[in-house]
């Protein structure tokens, strides 16, 4: 049997270890289960705007201006990396494929992320802001 003072510091060595390898939930944590849109314009032509899914253990699904597909977040900190999958190409005109590529390589491309409530940015060459959607 534990006494008070023993269980306190049970319950603190299990936050000290067990927590930080847990995904952040709190407003400014990193977006697991959340999905998020682009904070950009559609392409001439369509209505579409890029939207990302990031599930609870990084997975991703994209579901871009033409193609879709999925990929994998890896976050420590403020440091992420994203592995594209594979991408389907719905059949949309050159200019939609190649804004879709380089939003791919923009997101590999990210070294670090951030985010001030609604909004989650990921910086490396090319910065890219979405919006989570909260609806």
């Amino acid at each position: 049997m534990f006494s008070a003072r023993g269980l306190a510091a049970v319950v603190a060595a299990f936050t000290a270890v067990v927590l930080p390898a847990s995904p952040v939930r709190a407003d400014d944590g990193f977006p697991f289960g959340f999905e998020m849109t682009l904070d950009t314009l559609p392409q001439p032509g369509s209505k579409r705007i890029p939207t990302l899914e990031i599930g609870d253990n990084g997975e991703a699904k994209l579901d871009l201006w033409c193609k879709r597909g999925t990929g994998q977040f890896s976050v420590a900190g403020n440091t992420v990396i994203f592995v594209p999958g594979q991408l389907q190409d719905q059949g949309c005109p050159p200019a939609r494929a190649q804004a879709d590529d380089d939003l791919v390589a923009a997101l590999s491309e990210a070294t670090t992320w951030r985010r001030r409530g609604d909004q989650v940015s990921f910086v490396g060459t090319r910065p890219l802001k979405f919006h989570l959607n909260t609806n």
